[in-house]
């Protein structure tokens, strides 16, 4: 007997992190953008659902749109709803957000802290634990911040012979990511990084999001990091895809939609 399809609009939320799609759209000029105006009104009316909109950069797309939160159904229906409008999908993207596997545990941070010779070890952990607390939150359940800019790209780790990722131990590829990451938290304040996971959801592993005010900031970001073995020796990295975010209805306009008078 076949099994009871699962009724639509059915909350579906994954055990750990929420659901991200990365949209990037071709507009046809003229063509009317209240359909998507309205799904992105009654997506973010439910909290914590999140879109950010944005003006695709160059002449790839138009208009692009990330949506996040923790009901996978509800990102799906927005999804369709966004292209029932006057839009074609040049790329998009489905991801999760999720915790690194090879972040630093209690105990590595003691070690670090007594060889370090500090003096009271157990108020430094106290203040790590603290830390970790807000690291873990911002990364299953993150709250984007107003940036004027957005930069995505999708990366793999390789498995080519001789440099296979995967093929390291679990002790090498933490200490790598460990120093990769001390590399990333050198732009605090300039740029916020969102590493999301699609191993086995997409065609890629994991997708990225930065923002930042200032394009320097994403480019100089992007270019320290591939000095560092984890990309120069196992990356594999996708399209770049760069928008100046906006208010949906002033992203829309200027893909050329109409999205009616400006307020």
């Amino acid at each position: 007997m076949p099994a009871t399809p699962t009724p639509a609009h059915e909350p579906l939320e994954p055990s750990e992190g929420w659901g991200v799609v990365h949209l990037f759209l071709r507009a046809e000029r003229g063509g009317d953008a209240s359909g998507i105006l309205d799904a992105i009104a009654r997506f973010t009316a439910v909290d914590p659902q999140q879109v950010v909109a944005f003006s695709v950069l160059g002449g790839r797309a138009d208009l692009g749109v990330m949506a996040l939160g923790p009901d996978v159904d509800a990102l799906d229906a927005f999804t369709k709803d966004v292209l029932a409008g006057p839009v074609e999908v040049v790329y998009s993207f489905f991801s999760l957000t999720e915790l690194s596997e090879y972040t630093a545990t209690e105990d590595d941070e003691r070690a670090r802290l007594e060889a370090e010779g500090t003096a009271d070890v157990d108020a430094a952990l106290a203040e790590w634990r603290d830390r970790m607390a807000i690291y873990r939150r911002h990364r299953l359940h993150p709250r984007m911040p107003g940036k004027r800019l957005i930069s995505f790209y999708p990366m793999a780790k390789t498995r080519t012979p001789g440099a296979n990722w995967y093929g390291l131990p679990f002790e090498e590829r933490k200490r790598l990511m460990l120093g990769h990451g001390r590399v990333g938290r050198t732009y605090a304040g300039r740029v916020l990084q969102l590493i999301t996971g699609c191993t086995g959801l997409d065609d890629w592993e994991w997708g990225v999001t930065l923002l930042a005010d200032d394009p320097v900031a994403l480019k100089d970001i992007v270019y320290e990091m591939r000095f560092d073995p984890v990309s120069a020796d196992y990356g594999v990295f996708g399209s770049f895809w760069t928008g100046l975010v906006m208010d949906p209805a002033d992203a829309a306009r200027r893909a050329g939609l109409d999205a009616g008078a400006a307020a």
